[in-house]
């Protein structure tokens, strides 16, 4: 099957219970340390921007499998399910191994189940989570984003991004590995590479003022030399999101970028037209409560789903 860098059908989980996550704000500088609001009120807040973003999707004809998430245990960042789980082409299905410990409670079976129920072929489970034992991390396609198309994992270290399972991953699916370091303007670890990269069929969204000095050049000429313009944003508007997007495309084959309401305002009117020429149409979603007491935008919102539909020939039972 050729590779797409995109998908037309995305995953996403209903809060029940979303929140500032105490767990995650050490490691996480995108999120609030500054609780305002009523935790009623955040999570109504957050739930209509939820089913805002749900509805933007489907007008624009992007599949999208719902489902809610569960009232206990309590998981403040279900609404990210990225980063526990990705769906691959060949019908590999990868869990990762996350540093929060209520984070790993979002990990749920029944969902790759019902997968399979709509007729998606799961052939091969990769169980990365006994790392986390080891305290070794990989937070799925937040710690890395993956150019599907010429097989290259980006990923910027962090305590959420362990080296030794980079490898790994990139050897149990054949990917070459592209791993450096990226600190923010007060020298902290991007806390995920999808935060600052973005990559799509055509272009490359990248915050290459962050990327150790060292290393910047050879990020950069890597996505160059796979055909992608460089869209180069700064540190402020990484800050805003504009880092966090994703390309998608509509069951009638038409390219899309999804990103923020903040990432739009925070781009300039030749980022947003030269982004709109090489992505397609630009759907903005305004999503400002679970951008900051979540500290991620909408591509950690959105697990993509390649994997292939059951033929005629698959006998094998399901696998999940």
């Amino acid at each position: 099957m050729t590779p797409s860098q995109s998908t037309h059908h995305v995953m996403m989980i209903r809060p029940v219970s979303f929140t500032g996550n105490e767990q995650t704000r050490a490691s996480n500088q995108f999120q609030s340390n500054e609780i305002l609001q009523p935790p009623e009120i955040i999570q109504q807040k957050a739930l209509q921007e939820f089913e805002g973003l749900v509805q933007l999707l489907q007008e624009a004809g992007i599949k999208v499998s719902v489902w809610d998430d569960t009232p206990s245990p309590p998981t403040p960042d279900s609404i990210f399910p990225n980063n526990w789980v990705s769906f691959h082409v060949d019908g590999t299905v990868v869990l990762y191994p996350m540093l929060a410990i209520n984070r790993r409670l979002e990990r749920r079976m029944d969902l790759l189940k019902g997968l399979e129920k709509q007729g998606l072929k799961i052939s091969n489970l990769i169980d990365l989570t006994t790392h986390e034992s080891q305290e070794k991390y990989l937070e799925g396609t937040g710690s890395m984003v993956l150019d599907r198309v010429n097989r290259i994992v980006y990923a910027c270290l962090s305590p959420r991004t362990h080296l030794e399972l980079l490898q790994v991953f990139a050897e149990t699916i054949d990917y070459q590995l592209l791993a450096f370091n990226a600190n923010d303007v007060n020298g902290f670890p991007i806390y995920h590479t999808n935060v600052m990269l973005c990559i799509g069929s055509q272009f490359a969204v990248v915050c290459a003022e962050v990327i150790a000095e060292d290393e910047r050049d050879t990020v950069l000429h890597s996505l160059q030399k796979t055909g992608h313009v460089i869209v180069d944003i700064s540190a402020s508007q990484m800050a805003a999101f504009a880092g966090n997007m994703l390309e998608l495309k509509t069951q009638a084959g038409d390219q899309c970028v999804v990103l923020s309401q903040s990432a739009f305002d925070a781009l300039s009117v030749l980022q947003l037209e030269l982004l709109q020429s090489l992505g397609g149409q630009l759907l903005v979603a305004p999503i400002p409560t679970i951008e900051r007491y979540g500290g991620g935008s909408v591509r950690c919102m959105l697990a993509e789903i390649f994997l292939p539909q059951v033929s005629a020939s698959d006998s094998q039972a399901p696998l999940c």
